[in-house]
């Protein structure tokens, strides 16, 4: 990364930092402002986009007394040095500056970890079954996944637009993170079966399960947002999947209809750090009130959602963070509080050395992308 950009780039970024909030997050305001600008080319993009997000990963060690843009300079000598040589930059440093401090009452700072957030993230793509060898030949710069289970999950390095990518038009791949295609994979869909995405969003879980079971059964996915859900409706029109049907949903009563899904996969909202190095901005405007918050919405969701498994069904939590309240916490309380499920054993599609097990942190420096936390249950 260069120290310093060009003062037009150097403004751009400043003004992002400028107009970020808690409600309207820097790397919305960044795309907006990115769109709005279209003089810039793709290389300045990534520049600047590459600049707001060192000033966030290094935002506690910048001169607090210099403008923005000295600041973002700070930020960017940091990021260089760091990328040079990540052990130069000491662990114990990370540990109070790279994080907020009401954090390490949820989790235990390992420096693997520590020094993972500073690193530039990885971009994933999830390619469409029997697709990759055929991406590869026409996209270049990419690095498919050995794991065997995630032979679909591709690493692209290079710098095209993918969104305007012929591929991507045709529905041939996703941009989606390596642990979130983990949690799909981990639910293990057989084609034919019915499907409960309870918090789908924009759809990329609900599209992967889709894939997975050959496009043959039933999803329903649902969402609190209808635009969210309007969303995974036009990218399953581009993938060509037609077993999903959508429903608004707020988790404040009941489901309608019988219990007789065969599985239901509750990727619960969350506190997200498990997404703190691609999302650094989100360090500092997320506090140990959202965890607070956010717990009980998590209780609720599977409560609800194991009244509409059917015997022999199973039931998948997982949440792109790493609080023991959101992860530990809540596996733990629907133990406590729902009967007629046990705990359903499964291996790290990440290291398969590890013991197989009902739940599962999966650390962000062991994905090469998110971190995740998952459990699983059937029911009786």
């Amino acid at each position: 990364m260069p120290k310093v950009i060009g003062p037009r780039l150097h403004a751009i970024a400043a003004n992002v930092i400028r107009n970020a909030t808690r409600e309207r997050p820097a790397d919305a305001v960044l795309r907006d402002m990115l769109r709005a600008d279209p003089t810039l080319a793709k290389g300045d993009r990534r520049i600047i986009s590459r600049a707001v997000f060192a000033y966030y990963r290094w935002k506690q060690l910048l001169p607090r007394e210099a403008p923005i843009q000295g600041r973002l300079a700070v930020a960017l000598d940091w990021q260089e040095r760091f990328t040079r040589n990540p052990f130069s930059v000491p662990v114990e440093l990370l540990a109070r500056k790279a994080v907020p401090r009401w954090v390490e009452e949820q989790l235990t700072f390992r420096p693997e970890w520590l020094r993972w957030l500073q690193h530039e993230p990885r971009l994933w793509l999830r390619v469409r079954p029997g697709q990759a060898k055929a991406l590869e030949a026409k996209l270049h710069d990419t690095k498919r996944s050995r794991l065997p289970m995630l032979r679909d999950a591709v690493e692209y390095t290079g710098r095209k637009d993918l969104f305007a990518h012929d591929g991507f038009v045709a529905g041939d791949f996703e941009l989606q993170d390596i642990a979130s295609q983990a949690v799909s994979v981990l639910c293990a869909p057989k084609p034919g079966e019915s499907w409960w995405d309870v918090c789908a969003g924009e759809g990329g879980k609900a599209l992967h399960l889709a894939d997975l079971m050959e496009n043959k059964g039933s999803i329903l996915a649902t969402d609190r947002a209808g635009w969210r859900l309007q969303r995974l409706i036009t990218r399953a029109a581009r993938a060509k999947v037609t077993i999903c049907r959508t429903q608004e949903w707020d988790a404040t009563a009941d489901l309608d209809g019988p219990a007789d899904f065969d599985g239901a996969l509750v990727d619960a909202p969350c506190s997200g750090l498990g997404t703190w190095q691609r999302n650094p901005h989100a360090r500092w405007t997320t506090s140990r009130h959202d965890v607070v918050e956010l717990v009980p919405v998590q209780q609720n969701l599977l409560v609800r959602a194991a009244a509409k498994i059917k015997p022999g069904g199973r039931l998948v939590y997982a949440v792109c963070t790493l609080t023991r309240d959101e992860t530990t916490g809540v596996s733990d309380h629907f133990d406590r509080s729902v009967a007629g499920f046990e705990p359903v054993p499964f291996g790290n599609p990440f290291n398969e050395l590890i013991p197989a097990a009902p739940r599962m942190l999966l650390a962000p420096n062991e994905t090469g992308g998110n971190g995740m936390f998952v459990a699983m249950w059937r029911r009786l």
